[in-house]
C-alpha cells in the first residue's frame, strides 16, 4: 500500500510540473531608420575628382544621375554593361561604403 501511495505522490507531483504556466512576454523592437536626403544635381556639376575616380574604378561606367547631400557626399546612379547600382563617393573623390 504504501508503495501504491508513493508512486501516486510521484505520478501526482510530476504531472503538476507539466500544468504550470511560462509567463508571457512581450519584447518591444525599436528600428530607427535614418535616411539621408540626397538631392539630384545636374552631372555637369559633379566634381572632376568624381568623374576621374569613376573613370579610374570603373572605366566602362556610364554615369547616369548625381545626388550630394549636406555633407557633400556624392550618390552615382551608374551603369555598368546591363548592370545599374549606385556608388557613394565625397567631393575629393575617395570611395564610401553605405
Amino acid at each position: 500500500m504504501k508503495k501504491l501511495i508513493l508512486s501516486a505522490a510521484i505520478l501526482l507531483g510530476s504531472l503538476s510540473t507539466f500544468a504550470s504556466t511560462v509567463p508571457a512576454t512581450n519584447e518591444v523592437v525599436k528600428t530607427v531608420s535614418i535616411q539621408e536626403e540626397y538631392t539630384e544635381v545636374k552631372l555637369e556639376e559633379v566634381p572632376e575628382a568624381i568623374k576621374a575616380a569613376l573613370k579610374t574604378a570603373y572605366p566602362s561606367a556610364v554615369l547616369d544621375k548625381a545626388y550630394v547631400n549636406a555633407t557633400k557626399e556624392y550618390k552615382l546612379d551608374v551603369t555598368i554593361g546591363d548592370k545599374k547600382g549606385n556608388l557613394f563617393v565625397d567631393a575629393a573623390g575617395k570611395w564610401i561604403q553605405k
